[in-house]
């Protein structure tokens, strides 16, 4: 188990900005951190980086309590916006960054190159970062996170100015980096994205955590010449028994027209947060 946060608590003078929050971050997995503006998200995502010293709990990685220079070592940190050094290159910024983590220079110098045409930005290379836009800042602060190939990420609205096939990709690297063993937090508004690539979700909401309790995604079935609103709504426990159910109607000679998977409930779970909102 690499991160286990337990009765985190940080306030900014009177204001309790995180109160008595708890997670737990296991490897190989991908969780969503979801809740309205001011719950607290990017407060936690700083404690949880070590970027940032709790008043009350603990973190402790592989087990045992980390202090910030562990956690530092430990986590890949990509903050909603990415400042650059304007005047360096884009792989400049990352070896500097390598080097900051003890990486050799010739190893830092490949591992910038490898990274940037992951995050496409090869050709970005060696112009300077002034020339970058919203989302190409982004992309480069992803891949900053990712240089010196951390076991725990956080990444805080990381999608934020990026175009829509950026964002696919985005979704493609998280999923990457937790196949790898990475233990990936994602704090995003974007419930549809988010719900497709997490394995669980944690609500936050006036400084404190819950899990949330969702059920199977549902799938919409609908055959050749049927109504949409007559579409059959099934659920089924895994991808694996959702694929046997559309063989076996296929081999039944049904003409299948749309089967598609839907929500898994994230976005009425976000809305039942602050369901007296008026």
């Amino acid at each position: 188990m690499p991160l286990v946060a337990t009765g985190l608590s940080r306030s900014f003078g009177k204001h309790p900005a995180v109160v008595d929050a708890s997670l737990t971050l296991t490897p190989g997995t991908i969780t969503g951190l979801v809740g309205p503006n001011g719950a607290g998200k990017t407060t936690l995502l700083l404690l949880l980086a070590g970027l940032l010293r709790a008043d009350a709990g603990q973190v402790r990685v592989d087990d045992v309590p980390a202090d910030s220079p562990a956690l530092r070592a430990a986590v890949g940190w990509m903050p909603d916006a990415f400042g650059t050094w304007d005047s360096l290159t884009p792989h400049e910024i990352l070896v500097t960054f390598a080097r900051l983590y003890a990486i050799a220079p010739n190893e830092a110098a490949a591992r910038a190159d490898e990274l940037l045409a992951e995050v496409h930005l090869s050709e970005h290379a060696h112009r300077p970062a002034s020339e970058l836009s919203r989302g190409q800042r982004q992309r480069l602060g992803l891949a900053r996170a990712l240089v010196h190939r951390p076991r725990i990420l956080l990444l805080d609205e990381p999608a934020s100015g990026m175009d829509p096939r950026s964002r696919v990709e985005l979704r493609d690297q998280l999923r990457a980096a937790a196949d790898a063993g990475a233990a990936v937090l994602v704090s995003s508004h974007i419930l549809t994205e988010l719900e497709e690539m997490v394995d669980h979700v944690v609500l936050m909401v006036g400084g404190r955590t819950r899990p949330a309790e969702l059920g199977p995604p549902g799938w919409r079935l609908r055959l050749a010449g049927q109504p949409d609103s007559t579409a059959q709504l099934l659920t089924f426990d895994d991808d694996e028994a959702a694929a046997a159910h559309l063989a076996a109607v296929i081999a039944a000679g049904a003409r299948v027209a749309e089967f598609t998977r839907m929500s898994s409930g994230l976005e009425q779970a976000y809305l039942d947060l602050h369901a007296d909102r008026t």
